[in-house]
């Protein structure tokens, strides 16, 4: 079985604190804990000098035990109830999972 990375890119609405933005991240942590089947989880900042970001300016990528578990993890009521509560936050995200 592969693991799969997910890969969540942001772009918080303009007037989001950074008190906002810490706390979103503090309950994606919260989430990678308490969800079955979440091996790895980091966040941060865009750094990159690049300027392809496209405006995005947070990510985070989570590793799952197989598709199964990120299957799992997307329909589980701990992620419906954090959607609830963040995704007002959000402008604009993309999401990218896959396979390794």
């Amino acid at each position: 079985m592969s693991k799969v990375k997910h890969i969540v890119l942001l772009k918080f609405k303009e007037g989001t604190t950074e008190e906002q933005i810490t706390k979103f991240f503090e309950d994606v942590l919260d989430l990678s804990e308490t969800v079955p089947g979440i091996d790895d989880y980091v966040s941060g900042t865009n750094c990159s000098q690049e300027g392809l970001h496209q405006g995005l300016t947070h990510g985070f990528i989570m590793t799952f035990s197989d598709v199964a578990a990120r299957d799992s993890y997307l329909v589980h009521p701990e992620h419906e109830r954090f959607k609830t509560t963040a995704f007002p936050l959000v402008e604009n995200s993309l999401i990218f999972d896959f396979e390794v």
